[in-house]
Parts: structure tokens; sequence; C-alpha cells
């Protein structure tokens, strides 16, 4: 994630092509720092998002043979849980409850049937857990569907950003996810990424 998408989710507002504003954290300063990881398991596309308008990126850890590339942002507990609200579709402004059982590498807790509403920690770095947030069922379980232009160029600005891959590496990668895969091709991913996000100023405007 690039730091301009993740400053929609701190500090509020509409990314460039989605439909709809997020709130924003109750503590909306930027991350301490973000590194660069490698996530065992694979990425894929699948369910509609109402806010891209194509298939949302998941994450599924049980595939251990495949690696995602990702990027790690240094968060309060607050600012994580604020965010893992917006994606779950909840008010932000309280503290997830975070297990001893979901802080190892492998964990995972489940707050809700939905989307976004299962947290698991896919490593560790510095001696701090690496958390994320995803669906309760497994890659194979649900009907991949493809993504947005809007959506995969949110993604490919945080791979070039973040890791920085060259725009033609980035758009293979996501061309290749299941969902993505057999409808966008490496080609049109790039010229996607050719193509400066206009963001709006104001309250959600990156940070510099």
């Amino acid at each position: 994630m690039s730091l301009a998408r993740l400053a929609r989710y701190l500090r509020g507002g509409v990314a460039p092509g989605a439909a709809r504003a997020h709130p924003g954290c109750r503590d909306p300063r930027p991350p301490e720092r973000s590194v660069p990881v490698t996530l065992p398991g694979l990425l894929y596309f699948a369910t509609r998002s109402p806010v891209w308008g194509g298939g949302r990126a998941f994450y599924d850890p049980g595939v251990a043979e495949e690696e995602t590339p990702a990027r790690a942002h240094l968060l309060t507990l607050g600012q994580f849980s604020d965010i893992a609200a917006q994606e779950m579709g909840r008010a932000p402004g309280r503290d997830l409850a975070l297990g001893d059982g979901l802080l190892r590498p492998g964990g995972s807790a489940r707050l809700g049937p939905g989307r976004y509403e299962t947290l698991v920690c896919a490593g560790e770095l510095a001696g701090l857990p690496v958390l994320t947030f995803t669906a309760p069922w497994d890659s194979g379980d649900v009907p991949w569907l493809a993504p947005s232009a809007g959506y995969l160029r949110q993604l490919g600005d945080g791979l070039v950003e973040g890791r920085g891959w060259s725009p033609a590496r980035a758009a293979h990668y996501l061309a290749t996810r299941p969902g993505a895969r057999g409808h966008w091709d490496p080609a049109a991913v790039r010229a996607l990424l050719d193509t400066p996000a206009e963001w709006p100023a104001g309250r959600g405007r990156p940070w510099s």
C-alpha cells in the first residue's frame, strides 16, 4: 500500500477511483516507519467491492508455495484497530483486543463472518507481529473476480513505491494473480500505472 493510500485510512478522504470516503482514524499521524516485507501466501481477487466496482484483494496464508510482496507500516494499536474497522464496515473508535494466540506467527482471530473480519499474523519483524486482515475462507472456496482499473492502480502504485519495483514488474505480478489472470494482461496494467493518480487536495492529501 502506498503512503498516499494509507493516508486515506488515517486522515480520511476519497482515493482516486473510489466511490466512498474513509472516515479516518482517531490518530491521523503517519506511520513511524514503513518497510517492504514478503509474506508467505497468495494474493487473489474475489467478491465485488462497492467502493471499487470489481474484485477485492485477499490474502490466503495457507498457500505455502506462494509469496505476497507487501509493505509493513508501524502503527499504534488504535490506528490498526481503526483501519481494520473501516475495512470491516464498522465505525472506527474502539481498540481491538489482540489475544496472545493472534500475536504469534501463524496466529489468527476471527472477529466476524465477513470479508476482512479475520486477523492473521503473517510473521514477525524486529520483534513485532506483522498483522493483516483477510477473509475467513480459503482462496479456492470462492469464485475469483477481476479487479477494477482503479483498484489495480492503487495496488500497483504501492508495489512501485514500497518495493522499488518497476511498473512493468508490478504490472506482471498483478496481472497473474487469481481473479486478474485471464482478464487483465500485463500491458494493460502497465498502462494504468503509467497514468498518474489525481489526488485531490484537502483533508486526505498524501504526505509529502
